[in-house]
């Protein structure tokens, strides 16, 4: 009996197919800018090692310098 009848697209399928659109949406929106964020993050340790590693350099500097300076 149904076989003559075309099929149709029901007002909540469609909302559920809409919602579910935009949650796939979302997901990738947060995915990418997770993905952001760690890049943004391995940027800040390299420069903070780089400060560490600067840091360190000139504390040694200074060091052997002052042993330069009290070695005749």
């Amino acid at each position: 009996m149904s076989e003559g009848y075309p099929p149709f697209d029901c007002a909540p399928g469609l909302r559920l197919a809409a919602h579910e659109r935009v949650a796939e949406i979302q997901h990738a929106h947060l995915c990418r800018r997770l993905d952001q964020i760690e890049e943004m993050m391995e940027r800040l340790e390299k420069r903070l090692w780089l400060a560490v590693y600067g840091v360190a350099a000139v504390i040694l500097a200074q060091a052997f310098q002052s042993i330069l300076a009290a070695t005749p």
